[in-house]
């Protein structure tokens, strides 16, 4: 069995860099994970109440026999803190890099092309302008269903 806990209600904010004109170099890619310290807490919380419910009498016919991470002799706040921010993986779930929008900050129009480019449209994730609570797929299913109707009406 595998409980892993995930934060979806993000504060952190990571960056991509152009390290220069070549689109060939490859960008600075800082994630900036866990820099919003609530993060840290409510994920120490979330590996707490996993492991309530390990404890659960719904959970005893599965015979759980051990924790493998992070592990039952890691249980101080501190502890569990220092485990998250160590172990800290992304759900892959990247999004709003490119955002769509009118204003001076967006990357992409409401039509999804890429302001002062023609014949470019970003169609994925990374134009939602703002992160959703929850799995990016749904949304992004109807981004590219927006983009095939906005490409065959042209």
């Amino acid at each position: 069995m595998d409980l892993q806990p995930c934060l979806v209600d993000v504060e952190s904010r990571g960056r991509v860099q152009l390290t220069s004109a070549d689109p060939s170099e490859i960008p600075i890619i800082d994630p900036n994970y866990l820099s919003v310290p609530r993060e840290v807490e409510v994920l120490v919380k979330a590996i707490r109440f996993a492991r309530s419910l390990t404890r659960t009498r719904a959970f005893e016919e599965f015979g759980l026999l051990n924790e493998i991470l992070p592990g039952r002799n890691v249980r101080s706040d501190s502890e569990l803190a220092e485990y998250v921010r160590n172990r800290i993986e992304t759900c892959f779930h990247p999004a709003c890099t490119c955002r769509m929008g009118v204003d001076n900050l967006s990357v992409v129009d409401p039509e999804l092309r890429v302001h002062g480019l023609e014949g470019l449209r970003v169609v994925d994730a990374s134009v939602m302008p703002s992160l959703i609570n929850g799995n990016t797929n749904g949304p992004t299913i109807m981004i590219a269903e927006k983009a095939a109707d906005l490409i065959l009406a042209e």
